[in-house]
């Protein structure tokens, strides 16, 4: 008995040590972390993580004893290095799809989000049809490409960044960009003078949905092995939905618009990775 106190104690008083113990991680204590996205979702500056999921994961990861890594990656192998142990955890605005919720152990979302058309701001598009036949650019790897390319006549350029996808709508070689919403958002609120706006797909259709549904999720994502860390993790968040301060770390990145704080009305994770009666977050204050 006086072992089992004293063991808790220990565990008390150093945290590390319980993370260390209950955590498969690549490095005993310390969460290493895939850095392959821009502001302002997931970035390193000065040894701790900034950005709306960066600071997420850093109190996160503090409240849990965890020390953090960043690791430079791209996109591309983010998935294959979480599954192959080579980083514990990708995140910075990732969407929740039934594939990555297959592959990975996927946690709890830390905002919502809807994809929109990047665009010149004189052409105000906002539907599939507007995009049908146009010169589009998007990011290499990500989720919703098979469905772009069904639209009809869309001539489709893959970028490994978003700075050089907007360089080049700008420049009129693409006519539209289809990327990362909140990064997107992001970088035309800080260069007003590029004469760019970003408009909310307006078709929720059902043929299309990784493109135009509404309320989809942010995750982080941690091998299948390490369910154990993403139900801490998804526990951490829940603390930051409970008491509403995701607004107050989203309001430092531009996440403003009451959409970013709500879920879809289709609990679509139920069945595929959360049991009957889970419900996504939402601010309670």
């Amino acid at each position: 008995m006086v072992c089992a106190m004293l063991g808790a104690t220990l565990l008390a008083s150093h945290p590390g040590a319980f993370a260390e113990e209950k955590y498969k991680t690549v490095e005993p204590g310390v969460l290493t972390v895939a850095i392959t996205g821009d502001m302002p979702g997931l970035i390193a500056r000065d040894g701790k993580l900034i950005g709306y999921d960066g600071e997420i994961l850093q109190r996160a990861a503090e409240n849990l004893g965890l020390k953090v890594n960043p690791v430079p990656t791209e996109w591309s192998g983010a998935i294959a290095a979480v599954q192959s142990g080579r980083v514990d955890l990708i995140g910075g605005t990732v969407a929740w799809t039934p594939e990555r919720a297959k592959a990975l152990s996927l946690t709890d979302p830390t905002g919502y989000f809807q994809n929109g058309i990047t665009q010149k701001a004189s052409t105000q598009w906002q539907t599939l049809k507007d995009i049908e036949n146009r010169k589009v650019g998007s990011m290499t790897g990500f989720s919703f490409l098979p469905e772009l390319r069904k639209i009809p006549g869309i001539e489709l350029t893959l970028y490994d960044t978003s700075d050089a996808a907007l360089r080049d709508l700008m420049n009129g070689r693409v006519e539209a960009i289809i990327g990362d919403p909140p990064v997107i958002d992001y970088a035309i609120a800080q260069n007003p003078g590029w004469g760019l706006a970003n408009l909310a797909f307006a078709d929720n259709n059902a043929d299309f949905p990784l493109l135009t549904s509404v309320g989809r999720q942010y995750i982080f994502g941690l091998s299948k092995e390490n369910k154990d860390l993403a139900d801490a993790i998804s526990g951490e968040i829940r603390k930051l939905w409970a008491n509403c301060e995701v607004k107050k770390i989203g309001a430092k990145y531009g996440f403003t618009h009451e959409a970013q704080y709500t879920p879809s009305p289709v609990n679509f994770r139920v069945g595929v990775d959360r049991p009957e009666g889970w419900r996504p977050p939402v601010c309670q204050k």
